[in-house]
């Protein structure tokens, strides 16, 4: 039997505390709800299950998020022969009465098992110099692909590339069991910002964990068992300088990256990054890599495909996802490939 929709309350509710554009929330389905039947009532279990929600208390989106969701929420109950509800107007005015805008907010996704990842994002799309200070959608895509084959992970050693602040990587943590995870990322800013919201979902990096540490062998104990708490590690690589025996040390079997492929310097970068991987294996067998990325400009992601075809690095297109999705209403324009070392 097919699982029900989840009630409106419940779609307003995951979509607003992942801070998704306001666009993108049931707002035609409320306007029909309430046209049928003028209750503020269900305002109010919206109200509850967003704004008043312990989630949004403790990690809040920005302020003017929540001040323009309140405003709608405000105009459709207006709009209505509905009772007023003062806990809506109280919710408004307290948002009111913040200080001015923080530079960084927080965004909380819900994940199909319970679980949620919260994460503290920049709030400018270039922050500090980087754009790896906030969420994109091939790393929502990637996540959920994830979730829906936690059998490529479970027990196995996972490396991230170019992790971000870390959503990816944290809900494949929660959800799929990994033995350990490699968070990885070049820029400083975003390896502390990585590092805190490792912390922020009960995550804890082993400490000063250095390329050498990782050299001992990890030997085949555990192989393909379910870890209920993976080995969590952050490492600084960047691809221009990394050695193929600093790779080599990290034992990954499997690789994955979201949203890396938007410069033609750093595809050429990543290239021979890819390649480093498929020589240091030594007696190991190749990892599996996915790298998913949102398509943007045409030119720069067929260049990546160019690119992999000249270093003899086979591809293919891994099929989009048949089942509805965790985090978006709208399927945005991501493609993940699966590449072969």
């Amino acid at each position: 039997m097919a699982e029900p929709l989840p009630g409106l309350a419940l779609r307003f509710q995951r979509r607003f505390l992942a801070a998704r554009p306001l666009r993108s929330l049931p707002w035609p389905e409320l306007e029909q709800s309430l046209r049928a039947a003028p209750d503020s009532a269900l305002l109010a279990d919206i109200l509850h299950k967003t704004i008043l929600h312990p989630l949004c208390v403790k990690y809040p989106p920005s302020a003017k998020y929540r001040r323009c969701f309140l405003t709608e929420l405000i105009k459709k109950l207006e709009s209505t022969a509905a009772e007023p509800l003062d806990e809506l107007y109280e919710a408004l005015a307290d948002v009111l009465k913040e200080k001015e805008e923080s530079t960084h907010c927080y965004k909380n996704y819900l994940l199909p098992s319970g679980a949620c990842v919260s994460l503290c994002e920049s709030t400018a799309l270039i922050s500090g110099g980087t754009t790896g200070l906030l969420t994109w959608e091939a790393a929502l895509h990637l996540a959920q692909w994830g979730l829906q084959n936690p059998q490529l992970f479970r027990g196995r050693t996972i490396l991230e590339l170019g992790s971000g602040i870390g959503f990816t990587g944290i809900a494949i943590c929660k959800s799929c069991q990994p033995r350990t995870f490699i968070f990885s990322d070049c820029h400083p800013r975003v390896l502390t910002q990585l590092g805190q919201n490792l912390q922020l979902n009960g995550l804890t990096p082993e400490p000063d964990v250095t390329w050498s540490t990782q050299t001992e062998p990890q030997g085949q104990e555990g192989e393909g068992q379910s870890c209920q708490t993976p080995k969590v590690i952050v490492a600084e690589l960047d691809w221009g300088s990394v050695t193929e025996k600093q790779l080599l040390a990290l034992r990954a079997e499997v690789v994955i990256a979201a949203d890396v492929v938007y410069d033609p310097e750093i595809i050429l970068a990543l290239i021979g990054m890819l390649q480093k991987l498929s020589t240091c294996r030594a007696d190991r067998k190749a990892p599996e890599v996915f790298i998913a990325s949102t398509i943007r400009n045409p030119d720069t992601f067929q260049l990546f495909q160019a690119e992999l075809d000249k270093a003899g690095i086979r591809w293919q297109v891994i099929p989009a996802h048949s089942s509805c999705n965790f985090f978006y209403d709208v399927q945005p324009d991501v493609t993940i490939l699966q590449l072969f070392l």
